[in-house]
């Protein structure tokens, strides 16, 4: 079997968790094959560093980019949340560049795992539509990318996110819960007090570890709730866990006992370790998985109901059986990346 070349773009090299997640499966799976990859990173030697034979490139300098491309046999673009315009136009054009740039050359591009949308402008969905039509091959992670690019006449295959199929070690609970928090645009103060008062009356007796997944949007968010926990009851005891490796983070959450987390991979990792889940619906994709999974969800603009008092009724075998679906498929991904 011929070795090819990949150029993987993606949201990498800004130390997220979940992003960064998701690049160790894709480079894993491409090495299983001998594969040469290169990672377009805004980081690269930390990219480097995570890995053994890559190479990485800036992501934002545009003609080492273009050159890279021109020289690569695949182009891969995702996974995440890339095609889409509420975080800024701006991120989705870069990213539909790439997918332009792939094209051009004459490259095969491949959609990786993606959620699309929203997309709310008519240039964004005219852009994405047009360009994704010409992938050799698409494939998203939820039901409504999946039926937002039928209804565009693009063919796609519907798969689970690859965390899904993350290995979670066998871990004993400890009397933990794990509050995973990140700034966006409805965050704010009243928020954070609200948060802090629920998780002090609710978890007065268990320790509380904080995370925070990308320093330069979690940790001052993290920090401003511990302070609020604090100056409620000086008796519980917190802890902000920052930087740790991707293994880590997922071995610290797999011990809690209940989480309240609002990015979609702690969720996701939280489900699949048996942990109690609470999510807080900061974007569609939180909200998406907490009505699949059937979790409580709060919201960051209304006051709270009764989601935390039913978090410890939450039925961990009937959210197992619904895991059991969830097996990442890489036949249709493996088969394309090895074709002669």
């Amino acid at each position: 079997m011929a070795k090819k070349r990949f150029v993987l773009s993606g949201y990498f090299g800004f130390k997220n968790f979940g992003d960064e997640a998701i690049l160790s499966v894709i480079v894993k799976k491409l090495k299983e094959y001998g594969h040469k990859v290169t990672v377009l990173s805004s980081d690269p030697p930390y990219t480097k560093g995570k890995f053994k034979y890559i190479r990485s490139v800036n992501m934002f300098k545009i003609s080492d980019v273009l050159w890279t491309i021109s020289k690569t046999d695949f182009v891969i673009s995702g996974g995440g949340s890339l095609l889409q315009d509420v975080t800024s136009l701006k991120s989705l054009l870069y990213y539909l560049f790439i997918i332009f740039a792939g094209l051009f050359f004459g490259k095969k591009v491949i959609i990786f795992a993606q959620g699309i949308g929203p997309i709310n402008t008519p240039l964004g969905k005219f852009l994405t539509s047009l360009l994704l039509k010409r992938c050799l091959y698409v494939s998203v992670r939820d039901e409504k990318s999946f039926e937002l690019l039928k209804k565009w006449g693009i063919n796609a295959e519907l798969l689970c996110d690859p965390i899904f199929s993350a290995n979670v070690p066998e871990i004993e609970k400890t009397n933990t819960v794990a509050v995973q928090l990140r700034n966006c645009k409805n965050m704010n103060e009243d928020f954070i007090d609200r948060l802090a008062q629920a998780v002090a009356a609710h978890f007065s007796g268990m320790d509380i570890d904080i995370y925070s997944f990308q320093d330069s949007i979690d940790l001052d968010i993290c920090k401003k709730f511990e302070k609020a926990v604090n100056l409620l009851n000086s008796d519980i005891k917190t802890t902000i866990y920052t930087g740790l490796t991707d293994e880590q983070t997922v071995q610290n959450l797999a011990r809690a006992k209940y989480m309240v987390a609002m990015r979609f991979h702690a969720l996701i990792v939280g489900l699949i370790s048996g942990v109690k889940v609470l999510g807080i619906n900061y974007d569609i994709k939180v909200e998406k998985l907490a009505n699949e999974f059937e979790f409580p969800l709060v919201q960051l603009n209304k006051d709270f109901g009764n989601e935390f008092a039913i978090l410890p009724q939450q039925n961990l075998e009937k959210i197992k059986t619904k895991l059991a679906a969830k097996n990442f498929n890489w036949d249709s991904f493996v088969k394309i990346i090895n074709q002669e």
